[in-house]
């Protein structure tokens, strides 16, 4: 025998009963609604918020970047030396430039700014590459030779104008001095081999203060200072930035930015041809390629004779 309590109620108050159900159900439907369109006017208001906020701590963010800068350029000197850090050196209009560096992958990873500005500016400037080893600290001096010239390539040198040695006497090894007697000796010689206008190279800190980065800058310092040097070829060097800057890439982003030389199509180039040196693309230069301000911006500045006087002392 089946049993409902439906049974024992009048068939009135039953009535009622299912009219009120549908009354109720109608009330919560509608309350649902009314509930996500309040969740949804409220959600529209955060989002707003959200972003203006954004857009104020960027702007906070920027200008205090650029204040941070300031005051570290002249706690540091700067301001009386450069009149101020945004103070560019003007690249003279030449024919033949000369880029000396250390290791293959230097040329993209520090100096590829450069090239591609000075590219861009004529097309008809010669940009030739000096690089004094063949990078074979990991026992990948062949496969990083094949990435030069890969590198050179995506940056419009051509590659019978790029020069690599492998001389035993200058290994990649930041344990190994580097004799600036004999990298003055062969840098001197491509200069008037190949009728060199512009040397460009690194500055005393190296960029990375690696030991054969700065022992280049001493050694085309000593000709400067000797005054061996073709007549009408200039001598610039890549500014090395401090250690904040250096080591907190996103903070220093908005300066770079602004300070940028290249265009966004070339600083694709420029990333391009990083890319080129797969043997050296371990996690952190990834991340050095996408953040570093070196793939973006080149600071050059002139040789101050009296201050590499006194370094080359110290050095000596």
């Amino acid at each position: 025998m089946n049993f409902t309590f439906s049974s024992y109620l009048p068939t009135a108050l039953l009535d009622n009963l299912k009219q009120l159900n549908t009354t109720t159900s109608t009330l919560i439907f509608s309350g649902d609604q009314d509930y996500a369109n309040l969740i949804l006017d409220h959600f529209v208001k955060y989002i707003s918020k959200a972003l203006e906020h954004l857009v104020i701590l960027l702007v906070i963010y920027t200008l205090g970047c650029i204040l941070l800068y300031w005051l570290i350029c002249y706690s540091q000197g700067w301001w009386r030396r450069h009149r101020g850090p945004f103070r560019k050196v003007d690249i003279p209009k030449v024919k033949r430039v000369l880029i000396v560096t250390a290791h293959p992958d230097d040329e993209s990873m520090f100096f590829a700014p450069t090239i591609l500005s000075l590219k861009e500016r004529d097309e008809n400037c010669r940009v030739f590459i000096l690089c004094l080893s063949n990078g074979n600290f990991d026992k990948k001096g062949k496969e990083r030779r094949t990435e030069l010239w890969n590198a050179c390539e995506v940056l419009s040198i051509d590659q019978s104008d790029v020069t690599l040695l492998n001389a035993t006497h200058l290994q990649d090894d930041p344990n190994t001095e580097w004799k600036v007697e004999i990298i003055a000796q062969i840098v001197l010689k491509h200069i008037e081999a190949l009728d060199i206008q512009l040397v460009i190279t690194f500055d005393k800190d190296g960029v990375s203060h690696h030991p054969n980065h700065c022992a280049i800058f001493f050694a085309v310092a000593s000709l400067c200072i000797s005054a061996v040097l073709p007549k009408g070829c200039k001598v610039l060097t890549l500014e090395s930035v401090n250690v904040l800057r250096k080591y907190i890439s996103l903070f220093d982003l908005p300066i770079s930015l602004l300070m940028s030389i290249l265009s966004w199509a070339n600083r694709r180039v420029a990333q391009e041809a990083m890319c080129q040196h797969k043997s050296q693309l371990l996690w952190f230069r990834r991340l050095y390629i996408i953040f570093s301000r070196f793939m973006i911006i080149n600071s050059l500045q002139e040789i101050d004779l009296e201050m590499v006087d006194l370094d080359l002392l110290e050095n000596s």
